[in-house]
């Protein structure tokens, strides 16, 4: 699979918004404006890593917006919004993308269908962007009146995220350095790099001016949703003296074999809150192949998902775990499992059900091979 990053550009400060703070960084729903993209890019299954360009008086805005998303630091822009893609195209050299997104932080309703999108085209063009036919008659003033109707046929309104090939549009922001195009895109043609029209969205605003930003908030007012999805993992016995079951250690004559501490109980719960938000599942976000996570703490899982519902403004209702076993026997342990996955979410308690059965000896559970878990989530989106 091809290395997709993102990359966030909020350096600017936002002339035609006025007031002294930037739009970037203004509440919209109850998170900063910023905090709406990154979470959407940080929820995607397809994208590996986001990075976020930002003005250097910003840091602490920075920080309160990617609170609990795990983002790198992020990189100092330039004086143009062209410049400060360019500095953080550079900044990814290091990591070798072999495809990347480039958004504007001020449009916070970018959706994953767009994101998708976007990244399919690039299989087939070395460039793609979203974008909306223009429908509306267009005119060309002058002075105050109309000098001349334009043709709309074969127009578009583009959006972002803009994605290209990574090698290709780095080279063309370095061939475009001290120019002023309008768009990456732009950058990319003049370059003559190909790029793709995908459909757009007409929820994907930016934020410009305060009359946008009034009109985004009023998406919130009295909107949301509520999303229910499900969760299953199994993990086999092996030679052990316990098994870890909600992060705790339930003493058995066997453990559990996995390439993490094999909690499959966290591990169907993790599923479980990543697909309320559309997010891949485990292996996307903790790929067994990487060493980083051989041994680790199903605690780091459940939390990452957890943070990313709460980075989309999520508000988790009820979480319903079930243990499928012979041995051993968790019933004894469910309200310990319970307290524990509140703990590790910050929920109250009473939110999380956790409940055990068996298969009546029947099937792998049955014959003591091992322990499967499922779960099902309940979140209420904005």
């Amino acid at each position: 699979m091809a290395k997709c990053m993102a990359l966030v550009v909020a350096a600017g400060r936002g002339s035609r918004f006025g007031g002294e703070l930037p739009k970037q960084w203004r509440d919209l729903g109850g998170r900063p404006v910023l905090r709406h993209s990154l979470a959407a890019f940080a929820a995607h299954p397809q994208v590996d890593a986001v990075s976020v360009v930002i003005h250097p008086d910003d840091r602490n805005h920075y920080d309160a917006a990617a609170a609990g998303l795990g983002l790198p630091a992020p990189v100092s822009g330039g004086a143009t919004r062209q410049d400060s893609v360019r500095l953080g195209l550079e900044a990814l050299v290091g990591q070798a993308p072999d495809v990347v997104l480039i958004h504007d932080g001020a449009r916070p309703f970018v959706d994953s269908g767009v994101i998708t999108r976007v990244i399919a085209a690039l299989d087939r063009h070395p460039g793609a962007i979203p974008a909306l036919p223009v429908h509306d008659t267009l005119k060309r003033g002058d002075g105050g009146l109309i000098g001349q109707t334009v043709p709309r046929d074969g127009l578009f309104r583009a959006q972002t995220p803009q994605g290209f090939r990574y090698a290709g549009i780095l080279a063309a922001h370095r061939a475009a350095a001290g120019r002023e195009l309008t768009d990456d895109a732009a950058v990319a043609e003049q370059y003559g790099l190909a790029v793709a029209l995908v459909a757009g969205s007409e929820d994907n605003v930016k934020i410009t001016t305060a009359e946008d930003l009034t009109r985004a908030a009023a998406r919130f007012a009295g909107a949301g949703e509520t999303r229910v999805a499900t969760g299953f993992d199994v993990h086999r016995f092996t030679a052990g003296s316990h098994v870890t079951l909600c992060n705790l250690q339930i003493p058995h004559d066997a453990g559990l074999e996995g390439h993490s501490d094999a909690d499959v109980a966290l591990h169907a719960l993790t599923d479980a809150l990543l697909g309320t938000i559309s997010a891949g599942d485990i292996g996307r976000h903790f790929p067994p192949t990487d060493p980083r996570w051989k041994g680790c703490d199903s605690a780091v899982f459940l939390a990452h998902a957890g943070n990313l519902v709460k980075a989309r403004g999520g508000q988790i209702m009820f979480l319903d775990l079930t243990v499928i076993c012979e041995r051993p026997k968790v019933g004894p342990h469910r309200a310990a499992m319970a307290a524990r996955v509140a703990e590790i979410l910050d929920l109250p308690q009473h939110r999380v059900s956790v409940k055990a059965t068996t298969t009546e000896g029947l099937g792998f559970t049955g014959r003591r091979e091992g322990i499967a878990a499922q779960a099902v989530a309940t979140v209420r989106l904005p």
